[in-house]
């Protein structure tokens, strides 16, 4: 199987050349060629044609933004990976290249003491996503992909409720081409009588801008949650960077716990984390949608809300940047429907706005 051929932008010289020398360390994949900045690059891109570009932000003459609009423009399709900063202006930016077209962004290591492990840490970042972005069926037994897990825990008995007594909660779980499908799916989707949690794979500060914009952006009230914080109909509370976020059922509501406890899926937030405690929280009066994104997390919180008697939506693999959870939900048989990201608010709509299929009250047994 041919490598997956990749070029790498960026103006820093000895950037240029430790991201190189890293990538052509994995025998899957080859580094194609260098550019200085986004001018050079949509030459290279022509010439090559790889099949991925690793693309730095700051950059003279052309900057990474421009160079992603530009390549948009031209009618290239490959993914594009960016480089940003952990910062409050790196969030901005990394944001409005994802906007532009981006496909996914690498965070640049901040305060971890050596030049080694900052590229220890691009590396476990980096290589996956772009084996993600750029499928190949690779021979060697560390990139076999695991048979699916079968799951045959026990579903409560159905019934029908009206009004007030059906969904209570919506809770939405996303990673690699989340921020653009979240942002597809607030902006169709008009004010509903219920709250909704989120959790984004996305490192601190990035999750606050990305709230503020789906805020801006949306009917609804968008906000990245604090401990504690009530969260009511109509709101949308966005999983903080690093913290897990969790939802109790209160005399006054659903309210947002947050914590630092181990990761999960390799992760923090965890969709799973969400996902089990909207079901303790809610039961049957769950719905869940999984997005697209690399991995498996949101499986088996999902295996959870569907154990209690509420519904999953998955995304479909068409419209998916990485059909890894999505397609982890569906290949476990967990989700109601599959359906394309435009397809998936007016669905939302129709089952929030008809009596919801709930589980009758029973004893069931939930991990925790």
């Amino acid at each position: 199987m041919a490598p997956i051929r990749v070029l790498v932008v960026d103006d820093s010289v000895v950037i240029r050349r430790l991201v190189s020398d890293l990538l052509q360390e994995d025998p899957d994949i080859e580094v194609v060629g260098t550019a200085v900045n986004g001018r050079a690059a949509l030459h290279k891109v022509e010439s090559l044609k790889p099949d991925l570009i690793t693309m730095d932000i700051e950059m003279p003459e052309m900057n990474g933004i421009e160079a992603v609009r530009a390549l948009r423009a031209s009618g290239c399709t490959s993914p594009i990976i960016m480089f940003s900063t952990l910062t409050e202006q790196g969030a901005v930016a990394t944001l409005d290249a994802l906007a532009a077209g981006a496909t996914d962004y690498v965070a640049k290591p901040a305060n971890v003491g050596s030049v080694h492990r900052s590229m220890e840490l691009v590396r476990e970042s980096l290589i996956p996503r772009i084996k993600s972005l750029v499928p190949r069926t690779f021979l060697r037994p560390s990139a076999v992909v695991p048979t699916p897990r079968t799951l045959t825990s026990p579903r409560p008995s159905l019934a029908t409720r009206t009004g007030s007594e059906g969904y209570r909660l919506l809770v939405i779980g996303s990673s690699t081409g989340g921020p653009e499908a979240l942002h597809t799916l607030f902006t169709s989707l008009p004010l509903l009588p219920l709250p909704i949690a989120v959790v984004q794979h996305m490192p601190p500060v990035f999750t606050r801008q990305f709230a503020a914009r789906l805020d801006r952006a949306s009917a609804w009230e968008v906000t990245e949650v604090e401990h504690d914080q009530l969260v009511g109909p109509g709101q949308a509370a966005i999983a903080p960077g690093n913290y897990h976020l969790e939802l109790v059922s209160t005399s006054r509501g659903f309210v947002a716990k947050l914590s630092q406890g181990p990761q999960e899926n390799y992760c923090r937030p965890a969709v799973d984390v969400l996902f089990r405690s909207a079901a303790e929280a809610a039961g049957g009066a769950v719905l869940g949608v999984v997005l697209t994104g690399m991995g498996q997390d949101g499986e088996r919180g999902a295996d959870l809300i569907t154990q209690r008697g509420g519904s999953v939506i998955a995304q479909d693999q068409a419209t998916s940047v990485v059909w890894g959870m999505p397609g982890a939900v569906t290949n476990a048989g967990l989700a109601e429907l599959v359906l394309p990201l435009p397809q998936i608010a007016p669905e939302l709509v129709r089952r929030l706005a008809r009596p919801s299929r709930i589980a009758v009250p029973e004893a069931v047994e939930v991990a925790r």
